[in-house]
């Protein structure tokens, strides 16, 4: 969702917030705005649509003395994208000025106490009320971090928050609840954003926020308070090792054809020290000494719920653990019954997904042990989780998740076959074998990519502009038909669906014609002669068929449609080829069609609300 920059220091602050909101673009936003303290008095300047429009506003206005502001990107919740809702927003008597993530939940009971006390609203937002509730908080003689903090106990809900007032005007304070917030620390210059990129030219040292947790920032230092008692809080501070080239675009057009390219880094960066050099033998040092689960519940969202999906036949047959996959925004408001020795793994690739987070916390209060899987370091799931093991893929900027599945993919498999190792349900012979191919993945996989976008360009070119598609599969290729689906609707804006290809005659074939593709995720398995009839009885009814297949051979014949061939592999690293493929079409589709790639429509990269 939005993003949050704030600057106090040496430098003119506002070209410095502009340079960090264009680096926040990706998490999604339809307005922007800053706010800077100019002869003590706050001036706001916000403007509806892409940051080109503020830095048009801005261009005519004396800016450069400020060196004290902050800035924000939006996604509508309350009120529709408008200037008038974009942030900052001004208290009534415009004395202090915020910029807020989230959504206060109870806004409406809180902008009815303050319409009874005279207070007028100028927008739609629940960061208008929380506003003015920090104002009315600040009765004469009351410190504003005070006045903040009070506010903060009064709003219910989930909040990332930076404040500005002309009474303190090289300060910033900001707070955190239920949604990412951090700072960063420089030399006579501080920073609070939503996420690192938007300060990262400046300095790598960053205090990650917890919830509860107020920040009081100056050029000099930065404090940190309990939000309850406004004790201070002693933090520790985190050295940032990757650099912004790693998030810039390196030649490629959009953000998500270069992370659709960088899977074979991602995966080789996954299994790298965690395999021994002989590679015989699977090491987790995040997983030694705790026992294997008994049963094992995965909850996530979207992408990295089609990555749990996936995992589950490899966490049974291989591990011998009983697995579920749940949506994390069902779980969390139903009563479910943990058994003894249970564990929920919770897979994340921003470790800030609300709804996943929410069902972390919910399994930890019942006692239950949790395991994450994330891509961010000191995100909120890698900090509450019992145990957390890195992806290591890099920073993923497309809002459209690529690479992060792939890497994801590598670690549960790992996962599976070091609890195989342990539970002693593993053969040595499935083992040496998953590793050593495993191992051959990212050369494969870099040879073969060029290929795969040129084949995806022609197919996009002739089917972006049907009506629907489907994409069916069986096995560990069901969530990979998923997961096409998802992508195509994603960036594309085209109805697809994806189903486990058994299911097509139970009411779903009704809609085959000659405009509305199939695609069929029909690697050399177990399932092939099944999926294959599937395949068959939709090219009969003169629906357009694509298989994503392996070279033909004997007894694996296509017959109907026409085959996408992709390299062979052993068992369940056929997905590895076969998800490339469709995050290519559908990346070459949106291409077609003109959609906006790397920032969809109405799609945020951090899913921070419900």
């Amino acid at each position: 969702m939005c993003g949050i920059i704030a600057y106090t220091g040496h430098r003119p602050a506002v070209p410095v917030i502009m340079e960090g909101l264009h680096r926040l673009e990706y998490r999604g936003y339809d307005s922007s705005g800053v706010c800077f303290v100019r002869n003590r008095e706050l001036r706001v300047v916000r403007a509806e649509g892409k940051l080109n429009i503020l830095e048009d506003k801005l261009a005519g206005m004396d800016i450069s003395l400020a060196t004290t502001g902050m800035g924000h990107t939006r996604w509508a919740t309350h009120g529709a994208p408008t200037e008038n809702n974009a942030h900052p927003h001004l208290s009534f008597k415009r004395n202090l000025a915020i910029v807020h993530n989230g959504i206060i939940e109870n806004y409406r009971e809180c902008k009815d106490i303050l319409l009874d006390k005279g207070y007028l609203f100028f927008s739609e937002t629940d960061t208008e009320v929380l506003a003015n509730l920090i104002a009315d908080e600040q009765v004469e003689g009351m410190p504003l971090i005070r006045a903040f903090a009070r506010a903060l106990e009064k709003a219910d809900g989930a909040y990332a928050v930076a404040l500005l007032s002309p009474e303190e005007p090289d300060t910033i304070y900001a707070a955190r609840q239920s949604a990412p917030l951090l700072i960063g620390s420089g030399a006579g210059e501080n920073f609070a954003a939503s996420d690192i990129p938007a300060f990262l030219p400046y300095t790598r040292d960053v205090i990650f926020l917890e919830d509860g947790e107020l920040a009081r920032i100056t050029p000099s230092g930065v404090d940190v308070f309990s939000i309850a008692d406004l004790k201070p809080v002693l933090k520790t501070m985190t050295r940032i090792e990757w650099d912004l080239q790693a998030a810039q675009k390196g030649g490629y057009k959009h953000f998500m054809l270069k992370e659709i390219f960088e899977q074979p880094r991602a995966v080789a960066d996954c299994f790298a020290g965690r395999v021994d050099a002989k590679r015989s033998a699977v090491r987790i040092p995040e997983l030694e000494g705790r026992p294997v689960p008994s049963r094992l519940r995965i909850v996530a969202c979207g992408t990295s719920r089609h990555a749990g999906l996936w995992s589950r036949s490899l966490m049974e047959s291989w591990a011998g653990i009983p697995t579920t996959v749940e949506t994390a925004s069902e779980f969390r408001y139903r009563n479910a019954l943990l058994t003894p020795g249970e564990s929920l793994l919770v897979i994340s690739q921003s470790g800030e997904t609300a709804d996943t987070l929410a069902a972390l916390r919910l399994v930890k209060e019942k006692g239950a042990a949790s395991i994450g899987i994330c891509n961010v370091i000191g995100s909120s799931i890698a900090r509450e989780a019992d145990t957390v093991i890195f992806t290591q893929a890099g920073p993923e900027i497309s809002v459209a998740s690529t690479k992060a599945m792939s890497a994801q993919m590598t670690v549960l498999m790992l996962m599976a076959l070091y609890w195989g190792e342990t539970n002693g349900t593993l053969s040595r012979e499935i083992r040496n074998r998953a590793l050593a191919e495993l191992a051959d993945i990212p050369a494969g996989l870099s040879g073969v990519l060029p290929t795969l976008e040129s084949e995806a360009a022609d197919l996009a070119a002739r089917f972006a502009s049907c009506k629907g598609m489907f994409f069916l599969g069986r096995g560990q290729s069901f969530p990979l038909a998923l997961e096409g689906a998802l992508k195509v609707k994603e960036l594309s804006y085209i109805h697809a669906e994806g189903y486990a290809s058994g299911e097509m005659k139970h009411g779903p074939i009704a809609l085959i014609d000659p405009d509305f593709p199939s695609f069929f995720i029909l690697p050399h398995d177990a399932h092939f002669a099944k999926t294959l009839s599937n395949l068959e009885e939709v090219a009969a009814r003169k629906g357009p068929v694509i298989a994503l297949t392996n070279p033909p051979k004997d007894g694996m014949e296509i017959r109907g449609g026409e085959s996408w061939l992709l390299p062979e592999a052993w068992g369940p690293l056929s997905s590895f080829f076969m998800l490339p493929a469709l995050q290519l079409f559908s990346y070459k589709a949106a291409a077609f069609l003109g959609k906006d790639v790397d920032q969809p429509r109405n799609l945020a990269k951090s899913v921070t609300v419900e």
